[in-house]
């Protein structure tokens, strides 16, 4: 029996040598084109990456990443190499979450500034850890080493700058309290640096200010405390008598009580500031520190008192409003003086000592100030139809009024007196102010030459009405210790002065920089809420507060009291079920107490609810739903185009 063969079959999926060509044909293809979408994307990569170098999008509310075209300038003005060292003692700063957020902050504007500068300058940080030889260097430079209490354990968080001269700058503390101030700390620092010689500060004085012999005494006699500072800070040129001519090389002109100053010397200020030069004025109607002084009143022919200083030419050329004869009084912010040793001290008006409030706080000169001391001040203003920009520095309260110089000469003896005769109109007087603008000059007929009859750049001017302002008596208190002189400083007039000549011996574009908003940013909503609930609920803890009180002195009442070295009173019943009622109406006062104070609570968390619901759900499904609408839109877009 035959067995039947199976018939042969041939199976209809098998590929052909064709087909199976072609599939390599494809594959060769993708992996080609793969690899040549890949070298695309790297070339692309690259080469934005070299026409992007440098490209930022700031999308912050306050611009925080956006420098100030003051700095910009700068920066791009800067010829001299810098180097920046920045000192962050990262395990310290881990301890503290507001440093911490404060130091990200710093770092990454030096970074802003250091990728804007066309590589004038470089930064590099370093983390000085404990008992190393960063950290020997970082104390070496200067920085503020902060200890933290852990043994060893020490935070540094400053700036060290150098530049090829072998110049040195140091920010010795990055201050989180002063943060709208910091990109003109660094601005400056680099200014500094771009400058290889000291600023030259040409100082014309009215007043012994400087070091000078004593003939009581036979001896040198030391300056005051802030002429010594100034010296040692800058390169102080003293201008003697009625000079002709500022120099060229004179940064900023600080003018210190210009008494009768001589037609010539007016001109030669007006002329320096015309043609750009800074001016630092001090005036007064009555300079207490004047030898002078005991030629009171006014002179014969109607010429002013010997204490008396102005720049009367300039200042009506100008636009600025000063008068000579006038004197501040403020009871709002009298100092305390003891003219009687055997009477407890009493206010004098005349001396005002300006705190925080009284101080702009949007110029770098006077923000962060605790106060500042004047005595005898005169009061500076715009005049009528001026054509500067005023910016008050420093500003009596809004109790003051104004006497005559001869009065408050008269009256500075017995502050009593100064104290009872106010007028009925009081307002606030500004005693130091910035000004700036165009200007044209006070000699308009002086002709030929090199006269300059307006100013080529907007003037920066500052005008002080006091020079008292800068005794020590007002501020600090100088002793002698073997050779060398100490200072210390109760009143913050120093440094007004010293930002004062600092801001102006910068260029222009550091002058121009002003304080800006700081990164933190206030939870507006969160405090609207806050001062809704305190609004609302405020009666109601009011009133439970007082029946809590009530109850409290009822129970204190029914307490069995104790006599000295005696047992406890025995109570009635009636008295224990008195006793029983008030403590548990006392434990529900103050559960509703704690009911009210926990509301406030409630809201903020239901807020915070919904803005992580918004954040982390909302947004994401937006985004989705925007992506799958353009999906959907290119698709039916290809269908129809097919």
């Amino acid at each position: 029996m035959s067995t039947p063969k199976p018939p042969v079959t041939t199976p209809a999926t098998a590929p052909s040598a064709q087909a199976i060509d072609s599939g390599k044909r494809r594959l060769w293809k993708a992996r080609i084109a793969l690899a040549l979408l890949a070298a695309a994307f790297i070339a692309v990569v690259s080469v934005s990456g070299i026409l992007l170098s440098g490209a930022r999008i700031d999308l912050t509310a306050n611009r925080l990443y956006t420098l100030s075209p003051g700095t910009v300038h700068l920066l791009d003005s800067n010829r001299t190499p810098v180097h920046l060292h920045f000192y962050l003692s990262e395990q310290a700063a881990q301890q503290l979450p507001q440093v911490r957020t404060y130091a990200q902050r710093v770092h990454e504007l030096l970074q802003e500034m250091a990728a804007r500068s066309h590589g004038r300058v470089t930064l590099d940080t370093v983390d000085p850890q404990p008992f190393t030889d960063a950290e020997d260097r970082a104390a070496a430079a200067g920085l503020q080493g902060v200890p933290l209490g852990t043994v060893g354990n020490t935070l540094y968080f400053g700036l060290v700058g150098n530049n090829d001269h072998g110049q040195q700058a140091v920010a010795p503390f990055f201050d989180p309290n002063k943060e709208v101030f910091l990109e003109y700390d660094i601005a400056k620092l680099i200014s500094s640096l771009g400058n290889a010689h000291k600023p030259v500060v040409g100082l014309l004085s009215g007043l012994p200010s400087g070091p000078g012999f004593d003939p009581s005494s036979n001896s040198v006699h030391d300056g005051w405390a802030i002429d010594g500072e100034l010296a040692r800070l800058f390169e102080l040129h003293r201008l003697q008598g009625n000079p002709k001519s500022i120099g060229d090389d004179v940064d900023l002109l600080v003018v210190l009580h210009p008494k009768e100053l001589a037609d010539d010397t007016q001109y030669a200020i007006d002329q320096f500031v015309m043609r750009g030069g800074r001016l630092l004025v001090f005036v007064d109607p009555y300079a207490e520190s004047d030898p002078a002084g005991e030629q009171r009143g006014v002179l014969p022919g109607g010429k002013l008192s010997a204490t008396s200083s102005s720049l009367d030419t300039l200042f009506k050329a100008w636009g600025i409003a000063y008068s000579p004869r006038i004197v501040v009084r403020d009871p709002g912010n009298a100092l305390q003086v003891q003219p009687d040793p055997q009477r407890p001290p009493i206010d004098n008006p005349l001396m005002i000592g300006l705190r925080k409030d009284a101080l702009n706080q949007e110029d770098v000169v006077s923000a962060q100030l605790a106060a500042v001391n004047f005595s005898t001040a005169g009061e500076v203003d715009l005049a009528p139809g001026s054509a500067l920009n005023m910016e008050p520095l420093a500003r009596s309260s809004s109790q003051s009024d104004l006497i005559d110089d001869i009065r408050a000469r008269l009256l500075l003896g017995d502050p009593a007196s100064l104290t009872t005769t106010f007028g009925a109109n009081r307002k606030s007087y500004v005693l130091a102010a910035r000004f700036s603008g165009p200007l044209k000059s006070a000699f308009p007929d002086r002709i030929g030459g090199k006269h300059l009859a307006a100013t080529r750049i907007p003037a920066n001017l500052i005008v002080v009405a006091d020079t008292d302002v800068l005794t020590d008596r007002l501020w600090v208190n100088a002793q002698n210790f073997f050779g060398r002189r100490l200072l210390n400083a109760f009143a913050n007039n120093g440094d007004f002065v010293f930002n004062m000549v600092d801001n102006m011996v910068g260029n222009t574009d550091l002058i121009a920089l002003r304080a800006r908003p700081g990164a933190a940013r206030p939870f507006t909503r969160v405090e609207l809420l806050k001062k809704r609930a305190d609004a609302s609920l405020q009666g109601k803890a009011a009133e439970l507060q007082s029946q809590l009180t009530a109850l409290e002195q009822k129970l204190a009442e029914l307490q069995p009291q104790k006599s000295a070295g005696a047992a406890a009173l025995a109570m009635t019943p009636k008295q224990s079920a008195e006793l029983h009622t008030f403590q548990e109406e006392r434990q529900t006062i103050r559960r509703q107490l704690r009911d009210v104070q926990h509301k406030l609570d409630a809201d903020i968390q239901s807020l915070g609810t919904r803005l992580k619901l918004l954040d982390i759900l909302a947004v994401p499904l937006l985004l989705t739903l925007i992506v799958l609408l353009v999906a959907f839109w290119r698709r039916r877009t290809s269908r129809d185009g097919g």
